[in-house]
């Protein structure tokens, strides 16, 4: 989880989210920070207020009820990018899409991919690990609706960029997670990598895949929320299909 808090670790305005991510000099740097923010106040005061009411399946527990920083191995060369951590899953977990039914389904393909430990994320200490990944969303805050503003996606971006850069020297391909992530990747190719993104913008999609030079990969996936997948939109074997791809791209045995 994350680091120790400090005063000096809070970041309160856009500005100084700018110069709290440049400043992390490490994952576990990164991830204090990032459960410290409190720059956006409609986000703030939606995860506060979730945490204190909390549902009713949820009563006895205490909520995390903070910004959910990203989760996973520091050599990752496999990015799973999301949207947003939910109000009753990573919101009261405080790991990424632990605790509901998007990350039931997420890492029982990961565990099938050989990608995680064991197929379930009930909770933080649960004993889950991931082999070659790291999970990040794009927004660290639960949103209303789950529908982050866009001064509110680009408030949280250097969270972002940050994450990416502290793992660039491994990272191979991303895996975005709907088209909300898919739009959140391309400011990051270029703050990153220094990569100006492709005009016009390759459409998302469900199997779609961008490749640059010296960038990693780009794969689109439907989002596992429970609207795709109870559906039959997104079925495990679209899943397997996606991470089986991302790990040929990865160079991932």
């Amino acid at each position: 989880m994350a680091e120790a808090r400090t005063p000096d670790a809070e970041a309160r305005t856009p500005d100084e989210v700018v110069a709290r991510a440049a400043r992390a000099t490490g994952l576990v740097d990164l991830d204090g920070a990032v459960s410290d923010c409190f720059a956006c106040p409609r986000l703030v005061a939606w995860r506060e207020e979730v945490a204190r009411t909390r549902r009713a399946a949820f009563r006895d527990q205490t909520y995390w009820g903070r910004p959910v920083p990203g989760f996973g191995t520091a050599d990752a060369r496999i990015g799973i990018l999301g949207l947003a951590p939910a109000a009753h899953g990573g919101n009261r977990t405080g790991r990424i899409f632990t605790g509901d039914r998007s990350g039931d389904v997420l890492f029982a393909a990961l565990h099938r991919a050989g990608l995680a430990n064991q197929p379930t994320s009930v909770a933080a200490d649960d004993g889950l690990a991931l082999r070659d990944t790291r999970i990040f969303a794009a927004v660290r805050c639960a949103p209303p609706d789950n529908k982050p503003t866009p001064a509110e996606r680009d408030t949280c971006a250097p969270w972002l960029h940050r994450e990416v850069a502290l793992i660039r020297p491994t990272l191979r391909v991303v895996v975005a997670l709907g088209a909300f992530a898919w739009a959140a990747w391309w400011p990051a190719l270029r703050e990153v990598y220094g990569v100006r993104p492709p005009s016009p913008r390759p459409a998302f999609g469900h199997g779609a895949h961008w490749s640059g030079t010296a960038a990693p990969a780009l794969l689109g996936c439907y989002h596992v929320s429970q609207q795709n997948t109870f559906t039959g939109r997104l079925t495990p074997g679209m899943l397997d299909d996606v991470f089986a791809r991302a790990k040929q791209l990865a160079g991932v045995d």
